[in-house]
C-alpha cells in the first residue's frame, strides 16, 4: 500500500498519542517516586527509593522527546500556536526536568547539609514538573483563543482555577504511581509505609479524578454534547466503570498485599482518563477550532517521517522493556550501586 493512500494525519496523531502516553505511564510514576521523596526520613530508604529508579528514569523521557519532535515536525500548525500559549507552563515543567536530573546525580557526590539541599531539589523538581504538566493539560482543554491560525489570547490565559486543579491532580495522580512502584520493588517496613501513602493518595486521585471529570465537558458545548449527548453517551459510559472497576481492583490488591497489582491498577486509572480525553478531544489537536488535518504538515514530509517513526519507536519499545527486565525485583541497599 504507498503511503499517499493512508490517513497520515490520523496515523501521526495516534503515534503522537502513544508517545505522550507511554511518557505518562513510563517517567510518571518515577516522577512519583520524587514526589514522595521527602516523606521518607532515613537516608537509607531514600536511597532506595533513588536505586528503583535509577536504571530506567531518563530512558522514560525519550517519549517526552519524542511526543515534542513529532509535534513540531508533523502538526507545525499545533506546535505553533500552543507553544505561545503556553510557554510559561512549558519553561516550567523544561526547567523542573533539568533540576531533578540534576539533583538526581548531585546528590550521590555530596555529603551533609549538601545533599540534604539536593534531596529537597529532586522532590521539588519532580513535583512542580508534575504540576506544570497538569497546567498544560488544563491550558490545552480550557481551549487556546486562534485567530488567522496564531495565537492571540494574554500571557495569562492559561492560568485559571481549572489548570491550576489539573496541575494539583496530576501531582497527586504521579505520586499514586510512585507508591505503586514502589510497592513493587521494596519490601518491609518501606513497603508498607508505601501501602498506606498509597490509600491515601488514591482517595485523593479519584476524588480529582471524579471534580475533573464533571468540570471539563462544562468548558466546550463539544465536549458536553460528547459525553452527555446521543448517541455519544454510548461510547463514553463505559469508561466511569471501567474506573470504578480498576478502583476496585486497587483496594482489593493493597487488602491483599499484593505487589504488582496496585501499580497495575493505577496505571489503568490514567490510561482510561487518557481515554476518556481523547473522547473528548479528537478529531481536535487545539481545542476549540484546530483539527489534526487542519494542523499537519504536507503529505510528503508526514510520509517521510512516518518511515523513521516506523524503525525508532519499535526500538525504543525493545530498549525500555530491556532495561526494565535487566533491573526487575526488589532493591536493596547496595543492590545496583551507580
Amino acid at each position: 500500500m504507498h503511503l499517499a493512500s493512508l490517513d497520515l494525519p490520523l496515523i501521526w496523531a495516534a503515534l503522537l498519542a502513544f508517545a505522550v502516553l507511554a511518557y505518562v505511564l513510563l517517567d510518571g510514576f518515577d516522577l512519583g517516586v520524587g514526589i514522595l521523596f521527602l516523606v521518607e526520613h532515613k537516608a537509607e530508604d531514600r536511597d532506595i527509593l533513588i536505586h528503583s529508579v535509577a536504571p530506567v528514569w531518563d530512558g522514560n523521557e525519550t517519549w517526552l522527546v519524542l511526543g515534542g519532535g513529532s509535534l513540531f515536525a508533523v502538526f507545525p500548525l499545533a506546535y505553533a500556536v500552543i507553544l505561545p500559549a503556553l510557554y510559561p507552563a512549558v519553561i516550567g515543567m523544561l526547567l523542573a526536568l533539568i533540576l531533578r536530573g540534576v539533583a538526581f546525580e548531585f546528590r550521590y557526590r555530596a555529603t551533609g547539609y549538601g545533599r540534604r539541599w539536593w534531596d529537597i531539589a529532586l522532590c521539588g523538581g519532580s513535583t512542580l514538573a508534575a504540576f506544570c504538566q497538569g497546567l498544560t493539560l488544563g491550558g490545552l482543554l480550557q481551549g487556546i483563543h486562534v485567530v488567522k491560525d496564531a495565537y492571540a489570547g494574554g500571557w495569562w490565559d492559561w492560568l485559571t482555577g481549572f489548570t491550576i486543579l489539573c496541575g494539583i491532580a496530576l501531582v497527586v495522580g504521579y505520586a499514586l504511581l510512585g507508591a505503586g512502584w514502589l510497592i513493587w520493588r521494596t519490601e518491609g517496613p518501606l513497603q508498607e509505609r508505601c501501602r498506606n501513602h498509597a490509600r491515601t493518595l488514591a482517595i485523593a486521585t479519584l476524588g480529582l479524578i471524579v471534580v475533573v471529570s464533571l468540570w471539563t465537558p462544562m468548558l466546550n458545548p463539544r465536549f458536553s454534547h460528547r459525553w452527555f449527548g446521543w448517541p455519544g453517551i454510548l461510547l463514553t459510559s463505559p469508561v466511569p466503570i471501567l474506573v470504578a472497576l480498576v478502583a476496585w481492583g486497587f483496594w482489593q490488591g493493597l487488602a491483599r498485599k499484593h505487589h504488582v497489582t496496585p501499580l497495575v491498577c493505577a496505571e489503568l486509572l490514567f490510561v482510561l482518563c487518557y481515554i476518556g480525553l481523547g473522547i473528548s478531544l479528537y478529531p481536535l489537536i487545539v481545542p476549540p477550532s484546530i483539527t489534526i488535518w487542519q494542523a499537519a504538515a504536507p503529505a510528503a514530509s508526514q510520509a517521510f517521517l512516518l518511515v523513521g517513526a516506523v524503525v525508532m519507536v519499535p526500538v525504543i519499545l525493545a530498549y525500555n522493556a530491556y532495561s526494565y527486565w535487566i533491573f526487575h525485583g526488589k532493591v536493596r541497599i547496595g543492590a545496583h550501586p551507580l
